[in-house]
């Protein structure tokens, strides 16, 4: 039984060594492959002084390099961090020097863009390049600059690790601040590939897409549950939703993950017959899907089952709806994942009763380790879940997630909202102050407040209101330049609305965020 995450694809290597473990366009990779170049990328960390718990950057597109690496740095005893693609280089810089990062794996073009930033990054001791094209000169501040291509050809194989120790740090957008490092373990992610493979049922005849960034926890299930029951993952950059019918149709998938923007996307485009073969299961999570994006998809995927799910990247899954209940319960976010609990919670600590709103808390294996090197935030949402015996003496530490929900009667969780001001757009969570931190920067306005307002097909858009007394066309045209530079597009305002007067202001003197959504709320026609 495998017990840290980069043991799954030992176990099949040994069990299964000629099955198919990889896609990637017309690369087929075995699960002995697999584990070898596992254990090369791990011998190559090693050998250049990686030591057990340090932090291993990948910034890649979807590649089988980009799993190497990744699993790599958790045989060798260090900490993965995948990092978005989308990222522009500052938002990297602040991953690089958050956690720290020893080790960089990315391309050369990729690391051109990293030139100026690169100087800052004071504990980067190693960049290991992949890809033909030349390796650029750039200063590296000291920096060992490594090709993927000379990696040893002995694998790696011990490190020397349990499950308790950490395997990865994901990013993830907070309210406030900058995005923060969700510390998981080997135990963590190998009990959340258990789960979820468990209720979705899979087997090792199983073709699952990988269609989302692998830093993104939703994404980076794809991979672990698949190499939990021997599947193949199938990794897919894709630039339109057609491609992704495409390779559904191409690579015969069984399973489909996505969130609700794709999902209204694909939704609206027509499907081969020849799918309704081999799709056994379609699942969302990242926001609400729907009802009539959901009966599209049903319509053209009658074989296929809908699994509608919630999460956190802080415990990864917390629930789903079984696809029996769907035509039952459709608004409902499910029940608690195999091995989880799931406690809707009052402000005194007390569990609420049926039909009485309260924060989601989840409590279970999967509850990460907390934030990377910020105390105070994880003492905000890693608390000691409710209901435990008063003589323990070290008490469990549950998520407490920030989200309103009520259970009905038989224990159905329906979501109610959200008690921050996290902007969820795209399937990403994001940081109304970092989109103000940027916008600010451009001076061209004296208050700044992003919001989020419900869109009809990115679930929310994110909506910059600004305070300015010069030419609204001016401002507007300033700020967003300055946001196309520096942030990704889904963090890119959707529009500006620039007033004349300041912005209102709640009791505590704070802007009034709740008032300027209500004012927004019907701006894209989806409130």
């Amino acid at each position: 039984m495998a017990r840290l995450i980069h043991e799954l694809s030992a176990k099949h290597a040994a069990l299964t060594p000629d099955a198919l473990a990889l896609c990637e366009g017309e690369r087929r990779i075995t699960y002995a492959q697999l584990d070898t170049e596992i254990g090369r990328a791990a011998a190559m960390f090693s050998a250049q002084g990686l030591t057990r718990h340090e932090r291993v950057a990948v910034w890649l597109d979807k590649r089988a390099e980009t799993v190497f690496a990744l699993f790599g740095a958790a045989r060798a005893g260090g900490v993965f961090v995948p990092v978005n693609p989308l990222l522009k280089p500052e938002q990297v810089e602040h991953i690089l020097t958050d956690c720290n990062v020893r080790v960089l794996v990315t391309t050369p073009e990729r690391l051109s863009l990293l030139s100026e930033v690169l100087p800052r990054c004071h504990d980067l001791r190693t960049i290991v390049v992949v890809g033909t094209s030349p390796v650029p000169g750039i200063d590296a501040r000291g920096a060992s600059l490594l090709v993927w291509a000379d990696r040893p050809t002995e694998p790696f194989t011990a490190s020397g690790a349990i499950d308790a120790d950490m395997a990865a740090i994901l990013y993830t957008s907070g309210s406030t601040g900058r995005p923060k490092g969700v510390v998981l373990s080997h135990r963590n992610l190998v009990a959340g590939a258990a789960s979820v493979s468990e209720y979705l049922e899979n087997t090792p005849e199983d073709r699952i897409l990988s269609v989302l960034p692998l830093s993104f926890d939703y994404g980076l299930n794809q991979l672990t549950t698949a190499f939990y029951v021997g599947a193949c993952a199938v990794l897919m950059n894709y630039l339109l939703p057609r491609d992704v019918i495409r390779a559904v149709a191409r690579e015969r998938i069984t399973g489909l993950a996505a969130v609700p923007p794709l999902w209204v996307q694909l939704a609206q485009l027509e499907w081969p017959e020849s799918v309704r073969e081999h799709l056994r299961y379609f699942t969302n999570s990242g926001g609400h899907m729907p009802a009539t994006v959901l009966a599209g998809l049903r319509s053209n995927l009658p074989g296929a089952k809908p699994v509608l799910m919630y999460g956190l990247t802080e415990a990864f899954r917390s629930t789903y709806l079984p696809p029996a209940e769907v035509d039952q319960r459709p608004d409902s976010m499910g029940r608690a994942i195999p091995n989880a609990e799931i406690l809707v919670v009052r402000e005194d600590g007390g569990v609420c009763e049926p039909g009485e709103p309260g924060e989601l808390v989840h409590r279970g294996v999967h509850v990460a380790m907390g934030y990377w090197n910020d105390p105070a935030r994880t003492a905000e949402r890693f608390r000691p879940a409710p209901g435990q015996p008063e003589g323990l003496p070290m008490p469990e530490m549950a998520v407490w997630s920030g989200d309103t929900v009520k259970k009905d009667e038989a224990g159905f969780l329906y979501f109610v909202g959200r008690r921050d001001e996290m902007i969820k757009t795209s399937g990403y969570r994001v940081s109304p102050a970092e989109v103000e931190e940027v916008a600010y920067s451009a001076e061209a306005a004296n208050e700044l407040a992003a919001i989020g307002v419900s869109h009809p097909v990115l679930g929310q858009a994110v909506v910059l209101i600004a305070y300015s007394e010069e030419d609204a066309a001016a401002v507007t045209n300033k700020i967003l330049d300055v946001c196309r530079q520096r942030l990704p597009a889904f963090m890119v305002p959707a529009q500006v609305l620039v007033r004349s007067e300041a912005l209102p202001r709640n009791p505590n003197g704070k802007i009034d965020r709740k008032r300027l959504g209500a004012e927004s709320g019907d701006l894209f026609g989806a409130s």
